[in-house]
């Protein structure tokens, strides 16, 4: 599949030739950064449930709304 309207792809070029690609770096809070250990000690210790498992838990709780 191929874009033919030479209108269209000369201003998608532009765009991406005229973008600035900013490389700021986000400040995280106390809070957050003791989240991100206690997340990385869950996986360590194997405290991890999967995506299907989370789904039947949700479904679960959305009944007993």
């Amino acid at each position: 599949m191929a874009i033919s309207n030479k209108d269209y792809l000369i201003a998608l070029n532009n765009l991406i030739e005229n973008s600035s690609v900013e490389n700021d770096i986000a400040e995280l809070s106390a809070e957050q950064i003791l989240m991100l250990k206690m997340s990385d000690n869950d996986i360590k210790n194997g405290d991890v449930i999967d995506q299907q498992d989370l789904d039947k838990e949700d479904l679960k709780w959305l009944k007993v709304l």
